[in-house]
């Protein structure tokens, strides 16, 4: 098939508003749109500015409206639990009426904040919807956060109501939900009104009288009831979704109504070539951006049936469980992070276990949330024998910025690139200065404004800070904080982050916020912590501490207590075990610990003695603990 991709990017070019009016013309609106995009709003100007719409209603009810009522809207699979269950597109919009009318009985109302804190449970998407059907704004945060992660996302956000579960389940084990809740509430200088619990029986809690509700007795309580849409503006927010910033402060990255739904639609069958009534995977949380857009929004939107699913690629029970899924559920396309299939290749390197399942009906794999390695992605293609397709975007964005679209006819795969910008997104390479830089010349990347339908409009209240953190650098564009070239044939190379966010295992973390957590221990006197390369999770932390004099300890106390304190500030999402006492860390004249040099020597990339350097020995000195440790790579 020879791919319409260059036309339909051309199309776009010539027409930008055009081409944006005929998605949203996919999308059904109480008042249509007659601009597409305003200029002079915002941060960079809002897309579809006089459209009003609901998001709720475009998941669920007009599919029911167009006698789809009984399709498959999501299948909820739970290998740790051991349960299986399917609801209808009709039985969604019940269970989401039902829970609209408890919100609403909490008092909440259009333009209110709703936290949700929940395990991957069906439970989660009702309660998402429910918010979307209402007006209300919800922020999603992943099940486990540490409670002081929770509290200042509450606080940010003047959540009214939070919902809950009394239990997150993992292999092995149950995360309590509930104290780390009261925990954060109590943190929190901001008190929501209630909260709302899902009671699971693996971990039953206490409820706090007055203010704790029984998910489960709500929803029979208002079993039955109809609540009708709330007409909302596109430029309305959706949602909030935290993701960590270099300061280690939480940014509230906004989505609209409008526009999001425009694009993740149109991506649907553009991007990822599924079809209405087709099952779609994105083995991810709804915790992260990627379940928002791929568990949630875009698969319902698109009429397609998604797939939730509680478990793990390998130890639920073993690494076949990915196929049976697939099998079982009969998906097309699976979505995922490249960590998962190292894990899977770890515990299988053969793919054995393929051959147990039938796979006839799966015809894509994509992967995103991490650089790909070309390892991986030949592993994948050999085993499974169709294409694998690495993609690029981000949490800001809420939707492929570079990718290989399957729906336009596939271009030629290259390892290591996401291939070619989207529709909607001018991609550029420029220097420090600005400049545009020669084709596989390493640099920043780059989108010109304005940003396309979908990505956020700002953060939340904090439009001078998305101006700085964004916009300001490159007068003009967004700056994506991501290094990398395009080479001739136009396709993008990601090549490293150009701040301190790290990837570990496609969850962004900042190394921000681990360093200020592990400052907090009273026996530090300073610290800097790096992401290295793991083969398993793409990238680890690793921190380096300069003990207080006078103190009279091991090393190792202080080392264990420092894992500790990561682990109860940021959560086991860190994966922080690697720390090591130092005499001193390597800095410039000026002050500045050179994380990046650090970072080269344990992955053992060539690098250049910083010019700036105050003492050339320290760095020596890092890279013996590191050998020590059995964490510095060798050198290539």
């Amino acid at each position: 098939m020879t791919s319409n991709y260059h036309a339909v990017y051309d199309g776009w070019r010539k027409d930008p508003a055009g081409f944006w009016m005929d998605q949203a013309s996919a999308i059904d609106w109480f008042e249509k749109p007659e601009t597409a995009f305003e200029p002079d709003t915002g941060a960079y100007g809002r897309w579809f500015p006089d459209g009003v719409t609901n998001t709720c209603y475009n998941c669920l009810d007009r599919h029911v409206a167009a006698g789809r009522g009984d399709q498959a809207a999501i299948v909820h699979d739970s290998p740790i639990t051991g349960s299986k269950r399917t609801l209808s597109y009709s039985e969604m919009l019940a269970d989401v009426e039902a829970f609209a009318g408890a919100l609403s009985d909490r008092g909440v109302a259009r333009g209110d904040r709703v936290v949700i804190y929940m395990p991957m449970v069906p439970e989660a998407l009702v309660a998402m919807l429910a918010c979307a059907r209402l007006g209300a704004v919800h922020s999603v945060v992943f099940g486990g956060f540490a409670a002081s992660e929770l509290a200042s996302r509450i606080e940010d956000c003047q959540a009214k109501l939070v919902v809950s579960s009394s239990c997150g389940i993992e292999p092995g084990r149950i995360v309590a939900y509930k104290p780390l809740l009261d925990a954060a509430i109590e943190q929190s200088s901001h008190k929501p009104e209630a909260a709302i619990i899902l009671q699971r029986d693996e971990h039953r809690c206490d409820m706090i009288a007055g203010r704790d509700f029984d998910f489960h007795a709500l929803m029979q309580a208002n079993a039955g009831r109809k609540v009708a849409c709330t007409p909302v503006r596109a430029t309305d927010p959706l949602y909030i979704l935290y993701t960590s910033g270099t300061t280690g402060q939480p940014k509230g990255v906004v989505r609209d109504n409008g526009g999001h739904m425009a694009a993740l639609h149109w991506s649907m069958h553009a991007i990822y070539g599924v079809k209405p009534g087709e099952v779609f995977w994105a083995a991810s949380d709804i915790g992260w951006v990627v379940g928002h857009s791929y568990i949630v929004y875009a698969p319902l939107l698109h009429g397609n049936t998604t797939i939730v699913f509680e478990g793990k690629p390998v130890g639920t029970p073993d690494a076949g469980t990915f196929w049976r899924v697939i099998a079982e559920h009969g998906v097309s396309v699976l979505f995922t992070a490249p960590t998962a299939f190292r894990a899977i290749r770890k515990e299988d390197p053969k793919g054995s276990l393929i051959a147990d399942y039938d796979m006839s009906g799966f015809r894509a794999l994509f992967l995103a949330g991490e650089r790909a390695d070309p390892d991986t992605i030949q592993w994948a293609e050999r085993l499974l024998e169709v294409p694998v397709i690495d993609h690029w975007w981000q949490t800001e964005t809420g939707w492929t910025i570079a990718g290989n679209p399957m729906g336009l006819g596939l271009l030629p795969i290259k390892h290591g690139s996401p291939a070619v910008p989207m529709p909607g997104y001018d991609v550029q390479v420029i220097d420090d200065a600005g400049h545009p830089v020669p084709a596989g010349t390493l640099g920043n990347i780059v989108v010109k404004l304005p940003l396309p339908p979908g990505c956020l409009p700002t953060l939340w209240n904090a439009d001078a800070r998305f101006r700085d953190s964004y916009l300001v650098e490159f007068p003009g564009y967004y700056k994506t904080a991501d290094a990398g070239f395009i080479d001739d044939d136009g396709y993008l190379f990601i090549m490293a982050r150009t701040d301190d966010i790290i990837n570990v295992a496609g969850h962004r973390l900042s190394t921000g916020g681990m360093e200020e957590a592990v400052s907090g221990h009273p026996d530090v006197a300073e610290c800097a912590v790096i992401g290295i390369a793991d083969a398993m999770k793409g990238q680890v932390p690793a921190g380096f501490i300069v003990i207080n004099s006078g103190v009279d300890r091991s090393d190792e106390d202080v080392e264990k207590e420092v894992v500790k304190l990561v682990r109860d500030k940021i959560g086991p999402v860190a994966a922080f075990k690697n720390v090591m006492v130092v005499k001193r860390l390597p800095k410039t004249r000026s002050g500045k610990i050179l994380r990046a040099t650090m970072q080269k020597i344990a992955d053992g990339e060539g690098w250049k003695m910083p010019a700036t350097i105050d003492d050339p020995a320290i760095l020596d000195e890092i890279g013996e603990v590191l050998e020590k440790r059995g964490l510095k790579k060798k050198e290539a």
